[in-house]
């Protein structure tokens, strides 16, 4: 007889999580407060630098010279300027010489020199208004910090006959962190109230609204004490803060919400509310699980860099991601079980009049997903081919890629450590503070370093060369390159020192040379990267589906995805178009590490909409063993919820892109680009076109592979179909079922379904 009166189905996991749901809660508020109290000072701790390679030959020479010769590493700079006046009026040098005077009587100051002292023409602009005061600021980088915060304010300012504005790499890399502070707390304001916006637009429900962003707030203070952990043992990047912020809002928003619309569909249905978070949890809630893994192995690929930048947002992101998962799959079900049907509660469009209409199939899955669905897979060339060609053409600017590094023209221009490098730059001569260093190591004559100073002089990049001063056997060498710091002579200079004979060991450092460093670091170590992403995605889309072609597919059309994200970052911030709109000044290149972060991040979250989406046109090829209908079903089913979570996510990143820091603003407008390239285009569009195209083939694999996939693979299908109850069935619980045990319940669909 039919099972009428049968216990609701809940697996282990729905038990274990829905087992005390208000302890579950209290003890997460607890965790959450010292998360708070744990993470509280984070941003203090952070580093604005980490885009050197840790183990390269130009690091080596400059933590040589810093330890041999601190006095030739300065990084403060006092730019002196003596408006209608020169600089050597004997008014300005007097007040000059006692700016000097005070600076170097200062504490973890030292190797502080001058024009007025030294009488070098490097320290002098050309116009002779302007001359520089130049010192090294002694400990880590938060001690440097304290003692920029100490120093400046006497320093800055009107003196006399002179006025004086700070500059130098310390003060670069102080205000840079102390702008991505302020404009993160703005993100986070603008951003926090849009989403919660966008979740009442989605959901009708505040109540239902208000879990996702309690979701993200739970991931994002729980990160944050992560990273102060990592603090006490490694250097992390305060740019990861941003990364923090924008994937624990963006991410644990789109778990919460395929979770919260998935037990709303099954209460709906007539379910109680703890069959409905069983159901949830087998189906979405496995999704979310996996899309999870898939996203945290996309950013795990940095932790194969070497630096401390790159590895930072790795930290943060599979943390985030983690913490964004865990959150949704062990705090969510207790606040539903706990809400029930008051879940729809506070329906807020009664406030424009409209009361909660019924459930309709365009509300749903939505009919207009649908027809498209159907549209594209009955011209599909048209599509597929159409897709790809503006996809490729949005990339082209990629071609003409230039990379450089990270200096103050990531600040806004009014930045004062920004104004005076700019100074440097048009006003003084052989770019002060853009030379290279030649460290030279080993016991040698003055006549030997006569010899090889003559040699690098006469080399065609080289404009002038200063030295060597000695100290035991170590010496160093500065020489300026003709053009820019950075520019492809510089980095050109750089091979050639390297490659010139010398009767002793030398090392090159410098900024060419740490940008020439880096991209060696990370082209020899993109390859892995590459290859760990794309092996380990396509195991986990193959445990996901099945196929061997899917997999493939997957890989393909989510780096296809990601084009004209590369081209508008080239075309918009390397190139300078909209610079004026977006408010920032291009330094004509893309720093050697964004592309790298970039990609990791928008591949991963790519990915996070295609399990959604495949997850579902594979519950309903398993089901109906019907391609087409199983592409159009899950389009339908998933098309109208990825574009809002891809909308709201994007609206997460546009805020953290309104930063002043142009890396910020870059990563922030670039992946939300990205995020609504994948969703409304490729997922939209390219996904079911090439699905048509490829037929009932996209399910096949080999009989080992289906062998393999039926033992361990996953799914997001009911565990079995309803069915006449008969003497052989076992209990729910005795299954086994839920996340905890996902590999019976797949063999079950695939006896009952025929699929593959």
């Amino acid at each position: 007889m039919t099972e009428v009166n049968s216990p609701p189905r809940v697996g282990r996991w729905t038990r274990l999580v829905t087992a005390r749901p208000r302890l579950s809660l209290l003890a997460a508020l607890v965790l959450t407060l010292l998360a708070v109290l744990a993470g509280s000072g984070v941003a203090d701790r952070l580093g604005a630098g980490g885009w050197e390679d840790p183990d390269a030959e130009s690091t080596y020479a400059t933590k040589a010279l810093e330890r041999e010769f601190p006095d030739s590493q300065p990084n403060l700079l006092l730019l002196v300027d003596a408006g209608d006046a020169s600089v050597d009026d004997p008014a300005v040098a007097a007040e000059a010489k006692r700016l000097t005077a005070r600076l170097a009587a200062e504490k973890d100051i030292t190797g502080v020199g001058s024009y007025w002292s030294a009488a070098s023409p490097a320290l002098r602009a050309e116009d002779g208004h302007e001359a520089l005061i130049a010192a090294r600021i002694t400990g880590d980088e938060k001690e440097m910090g304290e003692t920029l915060d100490r120093v400046a304010p006497s320093l800055r300012g009107t003196h006399g006959p002179v006025k004086v504005e700070i500059g130098g790499i310390v003060a670069v890399r102080h205000e840079m962190q102390t702008i991505i502070q302020e404009d993160l707390t703005r993100a986070e304001m603008i951003a926090l109230p849009i989403t919660l916006l966008l979740l009442v637009m989605v959901f009708g429900s505040a109540i239902a609204a208000l879990l996702p962003l309690g979701i993200g707030i739970v991931a994002i203070l729980g990160t944050n004490a992560v990273l102060r952990g990592l603090t006490e043992f490694t250097d992390v990047s305060v740019f990861a803060m941003n990364l923090t912020t924008a994937l624990g809002l963006g991410l644990a928003i789109d778990y919460a919400l395929f979770i919260v619309r998935r037990f709303r569909e099954e209460l709906a249905t007539g379910a109680e509310p703890l069959t409905a978070i069983g159901t949830t949890l087998r189906t979405a809630g496995r999704t979310v699980l996996f899309s999870a893994l898939t996203v945290a192995v996309s950013l795990a690929a940095m932790l194969l860099f070497p630096q401390y930048f790159l590895r930072s947002f790795a930290y943060a992101g599979m943390a985030v991601v983690l913490l964004a998962a865990a959150a949704a799959l062990i705090l969510l079900p207790a606040a539903l079980i706990l809400l029930g049907h008051r879940v729809n509660s506070l329906d807020l469009r009664k406030l424009f009049g409209r009361g909660a209409p019924k459930r309709t199939e365009a509300q749903d899955g939505g009919t207009a997903w649908a027809r498209t669905a159907a549209l594209v897979m009955r011209r599909a060339p048209f599509f597929a081919l159409g897709t790809t060609a503006v996809l490729v053409l949005l990339g082209l600017p990629f071609l003409g890629v230039k990379f450089g590094t990270a200096d103050d023209r990531q600040l806004p221009a009014s930045a004062e450590s920004h104004v005076v490098q700019q100074h440097l730059r048009d006003g003084f001569p052989g770019s002060p503070g853009g030379g290279l260093e030649v460290l030279a190591e080993g016991r040698a004559t003055p006549a030997q370093y006569a010899s090889y100073k003559e040699r690098i002089a006469a080399l065609p990049e080289v404009m002038r060369v200063d030295g060597p001063l000695v100290k035991g056997d170590s010496a160093y060498f500065t020489v300026q390159p003709r053009g820019e710091a950075v520019d492809a002579g510089a980095q050109r200079l750089v091979g050639e020192l390297r490659s010139t004979k010398a009767p002793f060991d030398t090392k090159v450092t410098g900024t060419a040379a740490v940008l020439v460093d880096s991209k060696h670091a990370i082209g020899d170590r993109l390859p892995w990267a590459a290859v760990f992403i794309t092996i380990v995605t396509l195991l986990l889309v193959f445990l996901l589906t099945g196929s061997v072609l899917i997999p493939v597919q997957a890989v393909l059309l989510n780096a296809l995805s990601l084009t004209a994200m590369f081209g508008a970052v080239v075309w918009v911030f390397q190139d300078g178009h909209l610079s004026g709109l977006l408010g920032f000044t291009s330094p004509g290149s893309i720093e050697t590490t964004l592309p790298v972060l970039m990609f990791c991040v928008a591949f991963g979250l790519s990915m996070d909409y295609g399990v959604f989406l495949l997850s579902r046109i594979k519950e309903e090829h398993d089901r109906t063993g019907d391609h087409e209908e199983a592409v159009r079903h899950g389009l339908q089913r998933t098309g109208g919820l990825i574009t809002a979570a891809a909308v709201i996510l994007a609206v997460v990143m546009v805020a953290i892109g309104t930063s002043r820091v142009t890396n910020t603003k870059m990563l922030g407008l670039g992946i939300a680009l990205a995020v609504l390239m994948d969703a409304m285009i490729v997922r939209s569009l390219l996904v079911p076109a090439v699905m048509r195209l490829t037929g009932r083939a996209t399910w096949w694999a080999p009989a080992p592979l289906r062998r393999f996939h039926e033992r361990f693979g996953l799914s997001e299908g009911e565990a079995e179909p309803p069915r006449a109850a008969t003497g052989d069935d076992v209990p729910a619980e005795e299954n086994g079922e839920g996340m905890a045990d996902a590999s019976g319940d797949l063999r079950t669909i695939r006896r009952t379904s025929g699929g593959t």
